[in-house]
């Protein structure tokens, strides 16, 4: 957390909401909060009850102990750096996707430049039958967790409607943030492997599960700050966010109980967090509740959202110059970090 002082005309140019006449020097506290898909972030090891066998050293993929720790260095130096220019450290809360298991969140917050965020870590294993699961970083001098579960999402074959479709669970962690409670829910929704349309019903239910545990919360709590973030497999103007969550673009839309999504405008201008077939995706989302809305400053407020895409996360030459910098392509370990660019919010509260 790091303490921001604003002058006056500083204010009124960034964020003219916060003009407060008469005063020269305001104090605000900033937090970042943020997620990433860290693309297959595998360990060494066979696990008899997921189909990993790829990610191993005799695997097709010949994911050697020397790649997995190339892997980790590098997830790690894009952790320590996400957020706004002008925050400090790593992100206060980070949810990320594509992670095996326990042991690999373990390795990656034990890397020496994530030592200073204190992260713990809140994570289950999903059904999923890859293997890959969901789960929460957080610095513990900053959030305190007070409890977290999962929710499955239950999905069927359209074709054979005997056949389950396993897929990751949605991850809900209730906690204190600087003595402020929130809740954060961590999703992976279903991909579009096989079709857009053919599984586009997949994420229509992960939308609904996702809205099902928001209005649970806020039917109990009407002003919950609660944040839903992820990589949703679908951009911010499809059926699963317009239609079925509802989701608003603009702050001054968004009434007590509906959902702001900052990235829908970045969208809008062609912003993305993933490419394919020279067009951009913004799958990667942060969704927040209107009581991150507010203009009351004395709590923790949205101040603005961004895509963290740094010139060294994209793929240097070539066909794909500009594109995230992946770290696994044509069956080869690339050395880069990920197909998807991370996204993250920033948090402001006053001082004085």
């Amino acid at each position: 957390m790091r303490n921001i002082r604003l002058s006056v005309l500083v204010v009124c140019f960034f964020i003219p909401f916060l003009c407060v006449f008469g005063q020269e020097v305001q104090q605000y506290q900033m937090l970042t909060l943020a997620f990433y898909n860290l693309e297959n972030l595998f360990d060494t090891e066979n696990d008899p009850i997921t189909y990993d066998d790829d990610r191993t050293p005799d695997g097709k993929d010949r994911w050697t102990q020397e790649i997995y720790t190339d892997k980790l260095a590098k997830m790690a130096e894009v952790i320590a750096q996400i957020g706004p220019e002008e925050a400090q450290g790593p992100p206060a809360i980070l949810g990320v996707a594509e992670i095996e298991n326990l042991k690999v969140l373990q390795e990656l917050t034990g890397q020496e430049v994530l030592r200073s965020a204190h992260y713990g870590i809140v994570h289950y294993d999903s059904p999923d039958r890859r293997g890959i699961d969901v789960g929460l970083l957080y610095n513990t001098q900053v959030f305190q967790v007070i409890n977290s579960k999962v929710f499955e999402l239950e999905l069927y074959d359209t074709e054979r409607e005997d056949k389950r479709i396993y897929t990751r669970d949605q991850l809900l962690v209730t906690g204190n943030l600087a003595g402020e409670r929130m809740h954060v829910i961590v999703n992976h929704w279903p991909s579009r492997s096989g079709g857009e349309a053919r599984t586009r019903p997949r994420r229509m239910a992960a939308a609904a599960l996702n809205k099902k545990i928001m209005d649970s919360i806020l039917s109990q709590e009407p002003y919950a700050k609660i944040v839903s973030m992820g990589d949703l497999n679908d951009d911010p103007k499809d059926k699963s966010l317009k239609k079925v969550l509802k989701t608003k673009a603009r702050v001054e839309a968004v009434g007590l109980r509906e959902i702001y999504n900052p990235m829908e405008r970045m969208a809008k201008r062609g912003q993305g967090t993933l490419a394919y077939r020279d067009s951009w995706n913004l799958f990667d989302q942060i969704l927040l509740s209107a009581a991150w809305l507010s203009k009351d400053y004395e709590t923790f407020q949205f101040y603005k959202a961004g895509i963290f895409n740094k010139r060294f996360l994209q793929t240097p030459e070539g066909p794909y110059k500009g594109y995230p910098f992946r770290s696994f392509a044509n069956g080869n370990y690339t050395g880069g970090y990920s197909d998807h660019f991370p996204v993250y919010i920033a948090l402001i509260r006053k001082t004085d």
